[in-house]
C-alpha cells in the first residue's frame, strides 16, 4: 500500500492563511489541525492519501528536502536562507506577505546613512541571506545567530542593527527600532521533493490543485 503523502505546514502566522488555500485544493484538515494549543503534530485530512504535519517555518524545508515530507508551504524567506537543491517551489501562493529588512534604534537611524557602511554587526536568524545581501554591496557583514527576540540585540548592546521578518512595523516601533533597509519582500510557497515530484505520480495533480486554488483566490 502506498503511503500517504504528507504536507509540512507552517506554525504561527502562516497557518491561518494556509487553510483557505488546502480547501480550495480539496485538502480539509481535521479539526485539530487548527487549534495552535494541540499538541499533535500530525494530523489526518478528508483525503486518505493526505496527511499534514505541523512543524517550525524553518523546520517546512528540512522535512522536505530530505524527504520525511513530500510537500510543504514555507516563506520564501526559509528558501533563500537554507537553498536546499532538493527543493522544488512551483507555486507562489500569495500568502504571508511581510518583507526582510534592516532595523536599527531611532536614535542610530537619525545620523546614519546605510551607504556609508562597510562593516556592520548584525544579530539575526538569517545569516547566510545576510552575508550575501552585504557582500554584493561590499560591506562586511558579522552576524549573531538569534532564533528569536532580536529586537533585544540592540537594546541590550549584543548588535547595534538587525536583520528580521517585518510585516505590520508594530513590534520594531514598541521596542524604538525602525526599518533603514529592504533585503527582500517575502511570500510563502508551495515547496515539493524533487525526488518525490518524478516518484509518486499524486503530486503533480496536487501542485495543479494548488494553481487553481491560488487562482480561484485571487480571482474572489
Amino acid at each position: 500500500m502506498t503511503p500517504p503523502l504528507i504536507i509540512a505546514v507552517p506554525k504561527g502566522r502562516i497557518l491561518a492563511e494556509a487553510v483557505p488555500l488546502l480547501q480550495r485544493a480539496g485538502i480539509e484538515p481535521e479539526a485539530a489541525f487548527s487549534d495552535e494549543d494541540s499538541r499533535a503534530l500530525r494530523f489526518a485530512t478528508s483525503n486518505p492519501g493526505i496527511d499534514l504535519i505541523r512543524v517550525r517555518a524553518f523546520d517546512v524545508a528540512t522535512f522536505v528536502a530530505h524527504g520525511a515530507a513530500q510537500l510543504g508551504i514555507v516563506g520564501s524567506d526559509v528558501l533563500a536562507e537554507f537553498d536546499y537543491s532538493e527543493l522544488y517551489a512551483p507555486v507562489d501562493l500569495g500568502i504571508g506577505h511581510c518583507r526582510l529588512s534592516v532595523a536599527e534604534p531611532a536614535a542610530l537611524a537619525a545620523t546614519d546613512d546605510p551607504r556609508g557602511w562597510s562593516h556592520v554587526r548584525i544579530a539575526t536568524k538569517y545569516p547566510h541571506i545576510t552575508r550575501a545581501h552585504f557582500e554584493a554591496r561590499g560591506v562586511q557583514a558579522e552576524c549573531v545567530k538569534l532564533n528569536g527576540a532580536m529586537e533585544l540585540a540592540p537594546l541590550l548592546g549584543l548588535a547595534p542593527r538587525i536583520v528580521d521578518l517585518v510585516s505590520s512595523g508594530r513590534t520594531l516601533k514598541e521596542n524604538g527600532l525602525v526599518e533603514v533597509e529592504v533585503i527582500a519582500e517575502v511570500t510563502s510557497r508551495l515547496i515539493v521533493n524533487r525526488a518525490a515530484f518524478k516518484t509518486r505520480t499524486e503530486v503533480v495533480p496536487l501542485v495543479e490543485a494548488f494553481r487553481r486554488a491560488v487562482d480561484q483566490t485571487r480571482a474572489a
